[in-house]
């Protein structure tokens, strides 16, 4: 088995978590934190080899997945963070059993997800990336001002963890190979993704609005962000780098449409 403990956070997750779990076999210590589903995904879950726990936010911080960090009884000190609508592939799983037995310094790793769009997996585009492995004692996730923004409530927002004191110097590595993300595969998970990101652009205008962000731990990511986060043109540049510079109109229609949905998501942050 891989040494390395998954976290799956969940809420009304029943179209995905079984899809999810089924590539994560050969993980010992897979934990599914689940958020008051109604919809049978606890039930779902509990049929396969994995721990379930029930979370109930408090309306403070920690929020969700550092408080799993805090109070799971994690065997292993890498953990996975996998959202229930990831796929994590065989070779992606192969290059973290191998990365992982080795002797590591790094402090966490970011992993790169692609969409998966009416079956197809975009290879084009701007990706997500996110650092979804990291070593317990090395990094965390920060405390931010947004207790009184609308839109995020018991999740961690869209920014990284961030290096422990004593560690500030660990590296941050990436993996090679991507995990698939399923989020816009049907037209039932593409209605969840528009809701989401309308609470999301919420949350983020009320970050910008109160320069609440926190650092991200890689310099030139932070000095990018820092520029583009209050620019007028933000949402013209990213369209054009994803649709054009990254030639994401190589994946048809797919990538038009990946790359609009992201237009007016950052439009809407300006309103």
């Amino acid at each position: 088995m891989i040494p390395v403990s998954v976290v799956i956070v969940t809420k009304n997750e029943s179209q995905n978590i079984i899809a999810c779990l089924q590539q994560l076999n050969r993980f010992d210590d897979v934990w599914v934190v689940d958020s008051g589903s109604r919809d049978g995904t606890i039930d779902l879950a509990k049929t396969k080899n994995v721990q379930t726990i029930s979370y109930q936010w408090n309306g403070q911080y920690p929020k969700k997945r550092q408080w799993c960090l805090q109070n799971l009884s994690l065997k292993y000190d890498w953990v996975f963070f996998v959202d229930a609508d990831e796929i994590i592939p065989n070779e992606l799983i192969d290059e973290i059993e191998k990365k992982i037995s080795s002797s590591l310094s790094e402090a966490g790793f970011f992993i790169v997800g692609r969409y998966r769009i009416n079956g197809k997996i975009l290879k084009y585009g701007i990706p997500n990336q996110k650092i979804a492995l990291l070593h317990r004692a090395r990094m965390k996730f920060p405390v931010v001002d947004d207790l009184d923004i609308p839109g995020m409530g018991e999740i961690e927002g869209h920014y990284q963890p961030v290096l422990k004191a004593g560690f500030e110097d660990a590296g941050i590595g990436i993996f090679q190979n991507f995990m698939i993300h399923d989020a816009l595969n049907d037209a039932k998970a593409e209605r969840a993704w528009l809701f989401r990101h309308e609470k999301y652009a919420r949350w983020e205008r009320g970050m910008n609005a109160k320069n609440a962000w926190p650092c991200d731990p890689i310099p030139w990511r932070e000095s990018a962000k820092q520029r583009l986060r209050h620019s007028f043109f933000r949402p013209h540049i990213v369209f054009l780098t994803g649709y054009i510079f990254k030639l994401g109109f190589l994946d048809g229609k797919s990538g038009f449409e990946i790359a609009s949905k992201r237009y007016y998501y950052l439009k809407k942050i300006k309103q």
